[in-house]
């Protein structure tokens, strides 16, 4: 079992094993063993098995995903301990950063009635907690800006999902509920972290409401029908449904409820991707091909529009065939490769920025020891020579574009806490270090000289190498300097 701290037999274990609490249960122990992979891909895939465990990733996938709910039982309430805690909400609106609207929600649903409450600016502990004590619920809206171990489990989640992670956390007094029955546009991974909570969930009313493009209004229990699974989730449980599938919780009157949803596949459907591709297909066929170039018949008015569409006519029918035949000719001047690399650059425009560990910040441009010391600044210059080892920090912080300015590296490492704070940062490479980058990409997790860099010569194989390192892309081997 996943214990919380408990005292260890045998008096206290040497330090540095693993840190923090004795047992190296809960979330922090589970993401100090993490950090010892050297591969962000595994990350990802190990933070994926232990949030759905012990039901394997290949069943749920195979099972679940976008089809049906799955309730988790874990009978461990400490199995989410150290992830987020009232504490930790209590200490973010101590911290003063948290404002209504932006970040915090204060709402009630009574009598079918669900209202949001939220004042104007900064989210004061003695109003929320009034707000909280008078039967409002509280929704912080961005978790992940606030705490620190958010940030981390999320960041790490992304790279299994390619799709940007969130989370919100709701608090609930007992005995009421904050929502209205609603679905939403997210896969939701329910994580019950205190107290407990009822949950009623359907399914999607109709074909259109499976899988939907956007989340719901709110809906009338007269608007339900009888739930496909009921049930009162404990500390440590988890609770998955897909997008489309109705839900609404409510607390018992015997205890509070602190749960944390985490999201992801918002907009990352392939309708979504053909949104993408196929204007910039028609862009391309325009181009090169004169055949949709070509104008329209002169009489088509006459024959065609939905006046016409009982009358029988072979004009009619060549029109549509040559319509069909355009479409089905698209496809050669889709740009795929293209538009996936579109998409992926808007999913690192919304990836949370990767938290390092401390051997990985000594290795890279956050550890580096440049200061002020005896009247001037030390310690400034990096040097990157031939023989230093480097890799990428993560395998899924860059992204190569070719885009009509030129070629474009996208990178993660200067995000923001907060969804789009910042605008997309991207560096115009000389095309000439294309294979650099791929190089870099298809050697991660391994270190590799400078030296083996594909560039023409030793001068630009240490200046891209050190560019790379000044944005936190790369980190070397070993500290690069000795301090």
């Amino acid at each position: 079992p996943r214990g919380g701290p408990k005292a260890m037999p045998g008096g206290p274990r040497p330090a540095g094993e693993d840190g923090g609490d004795a047992s190296g249960g809960g979330v922090s122990g589970l993401l100090r063993r993490l950090a010892r992979l050297e591969d962000s891909r595994q990350r990802a895939a190990e933070l994926f098995r232990w949030l759905l465990a012990p039901v394997a990733p290949a069943e749920f996938l195979g099972r679940h995903w976008e089809r049906a709910p799955l309730l988790v039982r874990r009978g461990d309430p400490s199995y989410y301990a150290g992830l987020f805690s009232t504490a930790d909400f209590d200490a973010a609106l101590r911290g003063g950063e948290v404002h209504f609207g932006t970040h915090l929600d204060v709402t009630s649903y009574a009598e079918g009635m669900r209202e949001t409450h939220n004042p104007s600016g900064r989210a004061l502990p003695a109003v929320v907690w009034d707000f909280y004590q008078n039967g409002c619920s509280l929704r912080l809206l961005c978790p992940q800006a606030f705490s620190p171990t958010v940030w981390n489990f999320l960041s790490i989640l992304q790279e299994q999902f390619g799709s940007m992670a969130g989370a919100n956390t709701y608090l609930t007094p007992p005995g009421t509920q904050g929502f209205a029955p609603h679905y939403d546009d997210i896969e939701a991974f329910v994580l019950q972290l205190e107290g407990k909570k009822h949950w009623r969930v359907y399914r999607p009313r109709t074909d259109a409401e499976v899988l939907p493009q956007f989340s719901s209004a709110n809906l009338t229990q007269a608007e339900l029908g009888e739930p496909v699974l009921e049930t009162v989730l404990e500390a440590g449980d988890l609770l998955y449904f897909p997008r489309g599938f109705i839900h609404q919780g409510d607390c018992l009157p015997d205890a509070h409820s602190l749960h944390i949803t985490v999201s992801s596949y918002q907009r990352n459907s392939w309708g979504d991707f053909l949104e993408k591709l196929i204007p910039a297909a028609l862009q391309m066929a325009l181009e090169e091909d004169v055949e949709y170039r070509r104008g329209l018949p002169m009489d088509y008015l006459q024959y065609m529009g939905v006046a016409n569409s009982d009358t029988v006519d072979a004009r009619r029918t060549a029109f549509v065939e040559k319509v069909q035949s355009l479409i089905k000719k698209l496809v050669d001047y889709a740009p795929i490769d293209a538009a996936v690399d579109q998409r992926a650059k808007s999913f690192l425009h919304d990836c949370l920025p990767p938290v390092l560990t401390q051997s990985e910040k000594a290795q890279s441009v956050y550890g580096f020891p440049a200061r002020w010391q005896d009247g001037g600044p030390c310690h400034v210059d990096i040097l990157i020579t031939k023989d230093t080892e480097v890799r990428l920090l993560r395998h899924g912080i860059v992204r190569l574009c070719n885009e009509e300015a030129g070629v474009m590296l996208y990178y993660t490492t200067e995000n923001s806490r907060v969804y789009h704070k910042e605008e997309p940062k991207f560096l115009e490479l000389d095309p000439e270090y294309t294979d650099s980058i791929e190089f870099l990409l298809s050697s991660y997790p391994n270190y590799v000289t400078v030296d083996n860099l594909p560039c023409e010569t030793l001068e630009e194989k240490i200046s891209l190498a050190t560019l790379l390192f000044e944005k936190g892309i790369l980190t070397t081997k070993k500290p690069l300097v000795q301090v």
